[in-house]
């Protein structure tokens, strides 16, 4: 079994990923969704907590020598903290938008400007969130060497995206990999396979 079918296993498991393409989740935009990925709970389970965490460690790798890790608030937080402890490498996090008090800062912790940044983010949808958090650090002088996330919907707008913004993206699973577990698990049906992948290439074309 490769990596992205044990993450998404796991997180069919501890119900990090919830799918009912009979009865769709509403999200915060108002969108209507088969699926809803909260991979928050990942924090409450250590044990699958630490799978993730070296899965993390490992991918990480992969982008190269870098000197900073940043989490999207707020879900990349604490992710993010736990690889920069992993790897005993400094941590800040990006805001969405500064804060209306205090020092107003969009980026919280120590950076000079000049570094090689990892982002870490919990899902990547359309990438709109992360994108905003690379441009923030791109402003601030550091280099962002890429954007690693546990789980993406796998959008066509989020590829053309990151394409456009320059900037490497890779995540522990997906969307694709995660139907196919959840159907072999027998927890979706072939039928609900089909209302999956033509919500996603719908959705991830208009929005």
């Amino acid at each position: 079994m490769n990596i992205a079918s044990e993450v998404a296993q796991k997180l069919l498991q501890i119900k990090a990923i919830k799918l009912s393409p009979q009865k769709p989740f509403t999200w915060a935009s108002g969108l209507k969704s088969p699926i809803y990925c909260d991979n928050r709970l990942v924090l409450s389970h250590p044990e699958i907590r630490d799978f993730i965490k070296a899965v993390f460690v490992g991918k990480a790798k992969e982008f190269g020598p870098f000197d900073v890790v940043a989490g999207v608030a707020t879900a990349g937080i604490a992710h993010g903290a736990l690889l920069a402890d992993a790897l005993k490498l400094p941590f800040i996090y990006v805001r969405s938008k500064a804060k209306a008090h205090g020092r107003q800062n969009t980026i919280e912790g120590s950076i000079k400007g000049g570094e090689k940044v990892l982002v870490i983010e919990d899902l990547i949808s359309t990438g709109g969130s992360s994108l905003a958090a690379v441009e923030t650090l791109r402003n601030a002088g550091c280099t962002v060497v890429g954007v690693l996330a546990i789980f993406s919907y796998n959008f066509d707008k989020a590829k053309y995206a990151f394409e456009k913004a320059g900037c490497p993206v890779d995540t522990l699973s997906n969307y694709d990999v995660m139907i196919r577990e959840a159907l072999a698990s027998k927890y979706i049906t072939l039928h609900d396979v089909d209302l999956l992948t033509t919500w996603r290439t719908k959705i991830g074309r208009e929005s």
